[in-house]
C-alpha cells in the first residue's frame, strides 16, 4: 500500500537511516586520523563525499520510484554477469560484516564496563539486531535508527563544539588541496562518507515506507539531502575533532575501532569522565545503527535477490519486512559470524571479502550510468550533469578499489 506524500517537515526517514548505517566507527576512525594528519586542509574531502554519495543514493531510489522495480531487478536486466558477482559477494560480505559489526558495537560497552566479555558483548548486539528486525516493523525499526542518529549526533557534536574549533580554518579547509602523502585519506574519506552496499538499500526502505511511485520522488530527494546533510555535518565536527583535540598536541590513535577507545581516553583527561561516557554512548549509537541497518537494508536485499531467482511476484511478502527470506538472512548475519569471533579470520574469506567489496561502489555507479539513462525511466533519466557527476563517482571508487584490491593483494 502507498500513502500521500508526507508534509515536508515530516520527511526524515528512510534517508537518514540508509546516512547512518553506512557510518559506522571504521569511517569516524579514518575521519579522526585524517583530522589529526592535516588539521582542515582535507575538509573538502567530507563536502565532496556526502555530494557524491547524495548523488548515488538519489539515483538508486530515482530508478526504483520511476521504473516499479528494485534495484536488484535493474541490475539483473543489465546483464547476467551482474548475478555472478552480487551472489558471492553478499554471501560473502555478510559473513564477514557480521562478525565486524558484532566487534564494533561492543568495543564502547566494554569500555565502560570493562568487566565484561567483549566476546559475550559482541554476541549479545548480534542477538539484539536479529531480534529487533525479526519481530519489529519497518516503523519501529526506523524510530529505533532515527533515535540512535540522534544519540551519535549529540555525542560527536558536543565533543565537537567543546574543542572551540577555528572557524577561519575551517572555511580555508574548503579549497581543495592535496598535501603531500595524503591521496589514501583522500579516497578513504571520498568514500566513507556513509558509503557500503546499504547505499542500494534505500530503495526498499521507501518501498517499506510505502513511498514506492513517481509521485514520491520530490520527497525522497528531499529526504536524501537533509538525510547527508546531517551526515555530512556529523563528519565534518569529527574531523574538528581530529584537528582541534589531536593535530593540535601532536596525538596518535590506534587504528580500526580501538581508536575511538582512544579518542574517548583523551576526552576523559581534557573535559573529564563524564564526556568520555556521552562519546563512548556515541560510539556505541554509531556501531549499533551500521547493525541494525544491516540487518534490515541488506536482508531486504538478499530477500529481494532470491525473490527473484524463484520468479516470485514483486513484493512478495516473503520478500518484505518480517518475511521468512528476510529472517534467513538475519540468520546468516547473525550466527556463522559468530564462529569468526572465537577464531582467525581465514584469509581465503578474507581475501574474497576484500576484493568483491572494493568492486561495489564503482559497480553501482557504473550500473546507475546504464539504467538512469533508459527510456522506462522516462521523464527520470539523466540529465548531462548528473551523467558527469556519476561518472566521477566512477572514476574516484575505481581509484579507490584498485587501491584496496592492492591492499588485499600486498597482506597475502
Amino acid at each position: 500500500m502507498t500513502h500521500e506524500p508526507p508534509p515536508r517537515w515530516k520527511v526524515v526517514g528512510p534517508g537518514l537511516v540508509v546516512a547512518a548505517t553506512g557510518v559506522g566507527a571504521a569511517d569516524l576512525v579514518a575521519t579522526l586520523i585524517a583530522g589529526s594528519r592535516y588539521a582542515y586542509t582535507l575538509l573538502w574531502v567530507v563536502v565532496l563525499g556526502t555530494l557524491l554519495k547524495v548523488i548515488l543514493v538519489e539515483g538508486a531510489a530515482r530508478y526504483s520510484l520511476a521504473s516499479g522495480r528494485t534495484i536488484f531487478e535493474g541490475w539483473r536486466s543489465v546483464g547476467r554477469w551482474t548475478t555472478w558477482y552480487f551472489a558471492p559477494y553478499i554471501v560473502i560480505w555478510g559473513f564477514v560484516y557480521g562478525a565486524s559489526a558484532m566487534s564494533s558495537s561492543a568495543l564502547p560497552i566494554v569500555a565502560l564496563f570493562p568487566e565484561l566479555s567483549l566476546r559475550g558483548v559482541a554476541i549479545g548486539s548480534g542477538l539484539l539486531g536479529l531480534a529487533l528486525v525479526w519481530f519489529g516493523s519497518y516503523a519501529a525499526f526506523e524510530k529505533i535508527m532515527v533515535g540512535l542518529v540522534g544519540l551519535m549526533f549529540v555525542a560527536v557534536v558536543t565533543a565537537a563544539v567543546r574543542t572551540v574549533p577555528n572557524l577561519g580554518e575551517i572555511v580555508t579547509g574548503l579549497v581543495p588541496i592535496v598535501p603531500d602523502g595524503s591521496l589514501l585519506y583522500i579516497l578513504g574519506i571520498a568514500g566513507g562518507v556513509g558509503g557500503t552496499i546499504t547505499l542500494a538499500a534505500y530503495g526498499y526502505w521507501l518501498r517499506e515506507k510505502g513511498w514506492a511511485t513517481p509521485r514520491f520522488m520530490k520527497v525522497m530527494r528531499l529526504d536524501n539531502g537533509v538525510a547527508y546533510a546531517v551526515t555530512g555535518l556529523f563528519v565534518i565536527c569529527t574531523l574538528v575533532i581530529g584537528a582541534e583535540l589531536l593535530y593540535s598536541r601532536n596525538l596518535a590513535l590506534s587504528a580500526g575501532d580501538r581508536g575511538l577507545v582512544d579518542l574517548s581516553d583523551v576526552l576523559a583527561a581534557r573535559y573529564g569522565p563524564v564526556f568520555r561516557v556521552i562519546f563512548l554512548l556515541g560510539f556505541w549509537a554509531a556501531s549499533m545503527s551500521s547493525l541494525i541497518g544491516v540487518w534490515s537494508g541488506v536482508s531486504l536485499m538478499f530477500a529481494d535477490f532470491v525473490g527473484n531467482l524463484r520468479g516470485l511476484p514483486p513484493g512478495d511478502p516473503r520478500t518484505r519486512t518480517g518475511g521468512t527470506l528476510v529472517r534467513a538472512y538475519t540468520l546468516w548475519l547473525t550466527f556463522p559470524p559468530m564462529l569468526l569471533l572465537l577464531l582467525d579470520r581465514p584469509v581465503a574469506l578474507i581475501f574474497a571479502y576484500g576484493i568483491l567489496g572494493a568492486i561495489f561502489m564503482p559497480f553501482l555507479a557504473i550500473t546507475l550510468l546504464v539504467l538512469l539513462n533508459r527510456r522506462d525511466v522516462e521523464p527520470w533519466r539523466n540529465g548531462v550533469v548528473t551523467n558527469a557527476l556519476l561518472g566521477l563517482c566512477a572514476l574516484l571508487f575505481a581509484a579507490l578499489a584498485i587501491n584496496e584490491v592492492r591492499g588485499v593483494l600486498s597482506a597475502l
